[in-house]
């Protein structure tokens, strides 16, 4: 009880994404097999579906467009503000910060992560390490997405009776550009409504809120 209880954020979205990317397998199976019948052509499995390119683009398209989301707002926030924005430094944090705000150097504590003790390239690379992982991702679902779109695009054009691309025309297409663009466009969006509606709006014990008697301009508190 006690892991479930100091785990439970993670827990539950771990549970809800589960849940959530079986039922997109299940719907877009059913969407896709639905498609072929309408064309004259037989239904899949689901086992193939999962396997196939319109599955991976549709997972892919959304993973970076989250990844992507994430690794802009944990950059920009180191040098932008939000004034009265709890998802916003203070106003006097802009930058990197010095050591002491950072716990380096002379400042590191006992129970530091062993890599900020290190000193050198190590703390160099484990200052950055968070921004690093989440562009990683980003390039890794995105260029699954590349190549699972292409195969789709392509399976398609050759059930049209079309002339098939090579990767490079495809990621300079329409299709690839609008699967990508649709997904950024919501992304910032949310991003750019929680920084600016956090301002005036709050959620009593949210530490994304600040607390509900704080004033509009207070820039950082968390409730």
């Amino acid at each position: 009880m006690r892991f479930l209880r100091e785990n439970s954020l993670s827990l539950f979205f771990g549970a809800i994404f589960l849940a959530a990317l079986a039922g997109q397998a299940v719907a877009g199976w059913h969407d896709l097999d639905n498609q072929l019948v309408a064309q004259g052509l037989d239904p899949v499995g689901f086992g193939y579906y999962l396997r196939s390119a319109d599955f991976a683009v549709d997972v892919a398209e959304n993973w970076q467009s989250e990844y992507l989301q994430f690794l802009l707002y944990i950059v920009a926030t180191v040098w932008l503000v939000q004034r009265g924005s709890p998802e916003s430094k203070s106003m006097d944090d802009v930058g990197l910060e010095d050591d002491e705000d950072q716990l380096l150097g002379d400042h590191t504590t006992p129970d530091s992560p062993r890599w900020a003790r290190a000193g050198g390239l190590r703390t160099a690379v484990f200052s950055w390490s968070l921004s690093l992982m989440m562009g990683a991702v980003f390039l890794a679902s995105w260029a699954v997405q590349s190549v699972a779109g292409w195969a789709a695009y392509n399976q398609t054009r050759l059930q049209d009776l079309q002339a098939t691309l090579s990767w490079g025309r495809y990621t300079a297409s329409a299709d690839f550009w609008s699967r990508t663009l649709q997904n950024w466009q919501s992304e910032f969006l949310a991003v750019g409504s929680m920084a600016v509606l956090s301002v005036y709006l709050r959620q009593r014990g949210s530490p994304e809120s600040k607390p509900v008697g704080d004033a509009h301009h207070r820039t950082g508190g968390t409730g």
